[in-house]
């Protein structure tokens, strides 16, 4: 790309203009309490602004994925969100644990038919779904996959759409939850063995790798002859459950949301005192966990594959520790800083309603935009090199479309698999990482402001 002035390219303006994009809407909208002696934003766990923080994360990890595409790394466009999506996710997390244990302390029987209404019908379904209309388009298109392939992916056993691994985790902590807080009265154990299977995950990761190295010759990956004579399809990357770090390493934030959410009274009223001073402390941890995360990932790093000394799982464990503290905290430094500001407009909440669908049909978006050639025009969508701009805000447009489109149908899957006994008129969208029968999913129709990925 040729450089116009101070090595400034085209690309390298467009990044900072879109960064900038961003940050403004972190300020439109906004609810300032800062400067304002022993004032704060009451309203900053009410439904509509975890919405709208939902939005924002969503469109974040839409735009982490678009950066991981060859070319926009190469010409550094969004490269701010190239290793930010773990960041986003953690926001989800720590949303949807906060969700879970408010809705159980303040719904009458809340675990009953939680399995049913909360896993099954809310997350279950839609990955499904999710698959099959993945299935359809890897069918129409003609996608080579072997018959052994089709029947692993349709069941969900292996991954019809590498993104949808979001779905399985969250299915995952949520029958850990029901199990812990069903069977055991002493909420200190069940933060323990939640704590313990949320490590257990990170760990099987480790294990795991991003390839099936335990098969083949050593360091086969490293091989091109062997890709091109050998390789099975399921040795690949990001077929297996777990097969990335980006399983493990955000969620540690479910347990913040549920701790934040048992504590939250003592939490709040222990900021409010001096509350400039804490923040900054919080901060100053954040930040010192966020250089231990740096270091663990430029020293160690989690693909190690490419070492050439094996999966050196060692290495991949000393990583994951090193981003525990990190995505423990960082969720929670973000709603304390809500407490004096936080931001609520038409493009967060409308990404905050849709953004679970809109995340499953992210990867549909940027395969199909990858091929799209119109003739006749100035510029085609489908050269993504020299047309960066264009294809990242037709991958947004498409995945918004997409999404909704795909959200209409799942509701009425659900509405045919699970008929209510009450004719109460309620918001039935489930979105990324929510509780979908909380108050921060779903309430009656007069209620106001209703609606409950790195990689």
């Amino acid at each position: 790309m040729e450089e116009l002035v101070g090595g400034l390219t085209i690309w390298s303006i467009i990044d900072k203009v879109v960064a900038y994009l961003f940050i403004v809407l972190l300020f439109w909208g906004g609810k300032n309490k800062f400067g304002k002696k022993d004032e704060f934003n009451d309203d900053f766990l009410s439904l509509e602004v975890m919405k709208s923080l939902r939005g924002f994360a969503a469109l974040g990890v839409i735009l982490h994925h678009i950066s991981q595409e060859y070319f926009f790394q190469e010409e550094g466009v969004l490269s701010v969100f190239v290793n930010a999506g773990a960041f986003f996710v953690s926001i989800f997390f720590f949303c949807s644990g906060y969700g879970l244990l408010k809705s159980l302390d303040t719904k009458k029987d809340y675990l009953k038919g939680f399995i049913r209404k909360r896993i099954v019908k809310a997350i279950v379904v839609p990955f499904y779904v999710n698959v099959l209309i993945y299935g359809l388009f890897m069918f129409i298109v003609k996608m080579p996959l072997e018959k052994l392939q089709w029947v692993t992916n349709l069941s969900g056993l292996t991954m019809m759409n590498r993104y949808a691994w979001f779905p399985i985790v969250l299915s995952l902590l949520y029958l850990v939850f029901f199990l812990c807080f069903r069977f055991i009265k002493n909420r200190y154990v069940c933060f323990g063995i939640l704590f313990t299977f949320i490590i257990g995950m990170g760990v099987l990761f480790s294990f795991v790798g991003h390839y099936a190295w335990w098969y083949g010759p050593e360091n086969w990956w490293m091989d091109e002859n062997y890709w091109e004579t050998s390789f099975q399809w399921w040795q690949g990357e990001q077929i297996f459950w777990f097969s990335g770090e980006w399983w493990a390493n955000s969620a540690p934030a479910f347990l913040t949301g549920i701790v934040f959410a048992h504590f939250e009274k003592q939490i709040v009223a222990f900021f409010k005192k001096d509350y400039i001073v804490k923040f900054h402390v919080l901060l100053v941890i954040t930040a010192l966990f966020y250089a231990l995360s740096e270091f663990g990932q430029s020293k160690f790093g989690y693909w190690t594959e490419w070492n050439g000394n094996g999966p050196e799982i060692d290495d991949k464990l000393i990583t994951y520790f090193c981003q525990v503290p990190l995505f423990s905290v960082f969720a929670l430094t973000v709603f304390i800083f809500m407490m004096k500001y936080h931001v609520s407009n038409p493009v967060s909440q409308f990404f905050g309603k849709y953004s679970l669908h809109t995340y499953l049909m992210n990867l549909a978006a940027i395969t199909l935009l990858r091929f799209v050639e119109v003739p006749d025009v100035l510029v085609c969508v489908g050269d993504v090199k020299n047309n960066l701009l264009i294809y990242a805000l037709s991958v947004i447009i498409l995945s918004v479309l997409l999404g909704v489109a795909e959200q209409k149908i799942t509701d009425r899957v659900q509405n045919l698999l699970f008929v209510r006994k009450k004719p109460v008129v309620i918001d039935r969208t489930w979105t990324l990482l929510d509780d979908s029968d909380s108050k921060h999913l779903a309430c009656v129709k007069d209620e106001p402001g209703t609606n409950g990925n790195n990689k």
